[in-house]
């Protein structure tokens, strides 16, 4: 398993985290906090809660900004398998193209059709 991989891995997982706390927070409205939670009292550990739940999505979305900058690194540059000479870059003449065709090819398809 390469190190980029591991990154995509750890992308994902911390993207799933991200989710599941950005869906727990409790919007303005109530959100998915107020079902698990009761959502009717305000107590002092809501607070906390809420606090909580803040941080970790900011941690979460720098995590998940400084491993997508990381996976960088990880990335396959290998030069060597990189051609180093290039049909473009040669001052060869192009094979050019007849304008015309062969008579021979004609004479073919005259001889293929007289025998239907």
């Amino acid at each position: 398993m390469s190190i980029f991989s591991i990154f995509v891995l750890l992308i994902l997982f911390v993207c799933f985290l991200l989710i599941l706390v950005i869906m727990v927070q409790n919007p303005k409205g109530g959100g998915l906090s107020s079902s698990f939670g009761g959502g009717g009292q305000q107590m002092g550990g809501v607070q906390k809660t809420t606090d909580f739940l803040d941080r970790s999505t900011w941690i979460l979305a720098t995590l998940l900004l400084l491993l997508i900058l990381l996976s960088n690194f990880g990335l396959d540059t290998d030069t060597s398998s990189v051609p180093t000479d290039s049909k473009l870059l040669e001052d060869t003449e192009i094979e050019s193209i007849p304008e015309t065709l062969p008579e021979e090819i004609f004479e073919d398809n005259d001889n293929s059709n007289s025998q239907n």
